[in-house]
């Protein structure tokens, strides 16, 4: 049985109470059944200082170390993502990025890098110096949204597509989670089509879990089937790029909230 060590940051302000944490809970609850250890850090519970710029982490008094790192919970964050054997980085959309939550905390990524000590990236980019062991883990990637459009998650994900590349770090898995509003945000839907479609979304969650545990990645039909349009429209995914087909599921979507 595999003994996986998956850790999950979770972005949300919500914490506990998002839709973000409740499909993390169905991932884990798949990497458990198979003998994997899990644990979600809510940065909404933790203390997270921004980072001021002062580089003082990159004086030769306090190389490398940040002037925050014995006054709030990033150090400890830093040291659990060490020993992890892969990590989630969960997100919802905010104003068409991860959460503000998510970016101060890799920012603080800074303090770990010798920024003066260039190099190349495996995948031939310019940077600099970073620490492996908490940069460089193999990463899967959830984003939530209400929104129905692809273009709502685009930069959330394009930014860890940049991360992966930059940090030499393995991205093992994309899922992308729209129409969260529409799902009751894991409460169920009174729509007993959407509530059916949800269930093999949740599933496949499920799946995915079990494929980071044994694979160490997350399968491309697992994705798909984790991904797909939440409503129950044949080639609804299709049809949402139309926008006559837009307009008529706006008025509806007006409809719906005005009874």
């Amino acid at each position: 049985m595999p003994d996986k060590k998956i850790l999950a940051i979770n972005g949300s302000y919500r914490g506990r109470k998002g839709y973000t944490h409740f499909l993390l809970e169905k991932i884990f609850c798949g990497a458990r059944s198979v003998g994997a250890e899990c644990e979600e850090i809510v940065l909404a519970k933790q203390k997270i200082n921004h980072c001021l710029a002062c580089e003082k982490c990159h004086s030769p008094q306090h190389f490398l170390e940040c002037v925050f790192s014995k006054r709030d919970d990033v150090a400890i964050i830093f040291e659990k993502m060490r020993a992890a054997d892969l990590l989630i980085y969960a997100s919802p959309t905010y104003v068409f990025g991860i959460s503000g939550l998510m970016k101060v905390f890799i920012e603080r990524m800074n303090s770990t890098s010798k920024t003066h000590d260039f190099k190349i990236t495996d995948s031939g980019l310019f940077f600099h110096h970073i620490d492996p062991e908490l940069c460089s883990k193999p990463f899967a990637v959830l984003i939530c949204c209400d929104n129905l459009d692809a273009e709502m998650p685009r930069s959330a994900l394009a930014y860890f597509y940049s991360y992966a590349r930059f940090m030499d770090a393995p991205l093992v898995g994309m899922l992308v989670r729209n129409g969260g509003s529409i799902s009751g945000y894991g409460k169920g839907s009174t729509n007993s089509r959407v509530q059916a479609r949800l269930a093999k979304i949740y599933a496949a969650y499920e799946q995915a879990g079990m494929d980071l545990a044994t694979l160490g990645r997350i399968r491309f039909s697992t994705q798909t089937l984790a991904n797909r349009e939440i409503i129950p429209v044949p080639l609804f995914g299709l049809f949402k790029r139309w926008l006559p087909f837009k307009r008529v599921m706006v008025e509806r979507a007006r409809e719906m909230l005005a009874t």
